[in-house]
């Protein structure tokens, strides 16, 4: 029988979200006999849930509740309420995630140090180094199952004409780091089967082939009768007793009632708009500007990458959408090379678009005869994701409208974000070398695409080693509240130009280690 907490349960660790970070730290934690409650705000989707059809799914699984895209970029038209698409359902956004499981590189923890102070820029070094990220990059692409991993063991996905078509390309331009590491079994694996090339990976994968924490970390947690899994609780905000440490959550819970769990840790993993948004909700007489927020930096720093996307027609059909949705990936361009006029750099993702998506991000709101005679050619196609880093900005940021509040009463975020100099260098090079690559290998058309909205959501809640600069620590602990952890994205200090969730996970089975070990020492 599942176990049920009581809600005056003082001895539990509260997990806020299930996705990549919260549902890997939860699984962790209860492995190692630590009663978790885990409190999800979506719904309790299954395998059965899911549809082969981009729309339905766009509309079933997506955080929809009103957010405000703000800033310089051009969601504030083509996307004013949809800045970020994230999953609100048990198993967060690796429900809908590409599958894609880069590492961060060494210098991507130094950016300060290696960049220096970049003038419109908020850059700062990471409190941890590769080296000590590295043991759990290993432990993670094993949990995942990366294809293609030497840590995993799995041998890569096959390849489909999307990645021969992109890599042909790649190395008629001289390209030859032509990599595919995915978190989907390319064969069976952990008591999943192997990818059967259905193409619909991004609307959750019917057979589970893709690794998510809605059936793996979640079920292994509740399986060991230390955690509690409460799906539809949307919490309002975090409560703390008179000496600042956290002692619960308040909640909405799936029947409209509000609950207050008690808690002796609290590990917010809700993505990087609902966390500071959560944190900046739960100001009080102790913390006015926000729990945890003596630096005034939560909510500040967001970074999504520095992107860009493309469609490339041929002369022959390509059929982008059959195989798993991630084609070849070009990762020679993600050295640093300052000689290209920006720091960092990027990969060219070839990310597959079924027909409806392709349609709407091509050109959103277009129509008329230069968008219908592409489409007419979506068989003919490839697509590109440039996928770069993103300069941290204390003005890219994630605040509370001043009046407008959402169906739980609380103020509405706010996402702004206008891209840094060295964003939109790196993004029209990507878009320069897809151009290239595509018409080495003969593409009569290639079609910029204004980015679309990314689930590469990072910062707002950044690990610094000095106090004052970030809000967590090396282990993504709060510099303010002992007993108080960021468990997601928004920890980063840097984008890097890997996609995040291979770190997120990595982070998550790192910091699990310290808080068990932690609570066993009694210091939280």
């Amino acid at each position: 029988m599942a176990i049920k907490y009581s809600t005056g349960d003082r001895d539990v660790v509260v997990v806020i979200g299930s996705g990549a970070g919260g549902g890997t730290l939860a699984n962790e934690l209860a492995q190692r006999g630590v009663k978790v409650v885990i409190l999800e705000a979506g719904k309790h989707y299954t395998q059965a849930d899911f549809e082969n059809d981009e729309w339905a799914m766009f509309n079933k699984i997506s955080w929809l509740d009103k957010r405000i895209s703000a800033g310089g970029w051009h969601h504030t038209k083509t996307y004013p309420n949809l800045p970020a698409w994230i999953v609100k359902g048990v198993g967060g956004s690796t429900v809908h995630f590409s599958g894609v499981a880069l590492r961060f590189q060494p210098h991507d923890f130094q950016t300060r140090t290696i960049y220096g102070q970049v003038e419109g820029a908020n850059v700062l070094d990471w409190p941890i180094t590769y080296k000590d990220l590295a043991p759990y990059y290993d432990k993670a692409e094993r949990k995942m199952g990366v294809a293609g991993s030497a840590a995993s063991g799995m041998p890569p996905m096959p390849e489909n004409n999307h990645y021969k078509v992109m890599a042909a390309g790649a190395r008629k331009i001289g390209y030859k780091k032509i990599v595919r590491p995915v978190a989907s079994n390319s064969k069976a694996n952990d008591g999943r089967p192997a990818c059967m090339q259905i193409g619909f990976c991004m609307q959750g994968c019917k057979i589970g082939a893709k690794w998510s924490t809605l059936y793996t970390e979640i079920p292994r947690a509740l399986e060991t009768n230390r955690a509690e899994l409460r799906q539809q609780a949307m919490v309002l905000r975090i409560e703390h007793d008179k000496s600042g440490r956290v002692s619960g959550v308040l909640y909405v819970d799936a029947k409209g009632r509000t609950q207050l769990q008690k808690a002796r840790v609290v590990c917010v993993a809700g993505n990087s708009i609902e966390s500071p948004r959560l944190l900046l909700n739960s100001a009080s007489s102790l913390y006015r500007d926000g729990l945890a927020n003596s630096s005034g930096q939560i909510g500040k720093n967001y970074m999504n990458h520095a992107t860009a996307a493309a469609l490339a027609i041929h002369r022959k059909p390509v059929y982008m959408y059959r195989g798993f949705d991630i084609g070849a990936v070009v990762a020679d361009e993600v050295d640093l090379d300052t000689r290209r006029g920006f720091n960092g750099g990027y990969y060219l993702e070839g990310l597959a678009l079924g027909l409806p998506y392709t349609a709407a991000f091509m050109k959103p709101g277009g129509w008329g005869r230069e968008v219908t005679s592409a489409l007419d050619m979506y068989d003919h196609m490839s697509c590109v994701w440039v996928c770069g880093e993103d300069m941290a900005r204390e003005q890219n940021s994630i605040t509370l409208h001043p009046t407008e509040k959402d169906q739980y009463g609380l103020p509405v975020p706010i996402v702004t974000k206008t891209y840094h100099s060295n964003d939109e260098a790196i993004a029209a090079h990507g878009l320069r070398q897809f151009r290239r690559l595509s018409e080495a290998v003969g593409a009569t058309r290639v079609i910029d695409m204004p980015a679309y909205p990314a689930s590469h959501n990072m910062g707002t809640n950044r690990m610094s080693a000095l106090a004052r600069d970030g809000v967590v620590n090396k282990w993504g602990q709060t510099h303010d509240i002992k007993n108080l952890f960021i468990s997601d994205g928004s920890q980063f200090t840097s984008s890097s130009a890997a996609n995040p969730t291979l770190t997120i996970v990595a982070l998550a089975i790192r910091q699990a280690e310290y808080i068990a070990s932690a609570m066993k020492r009694k210091e939280i």
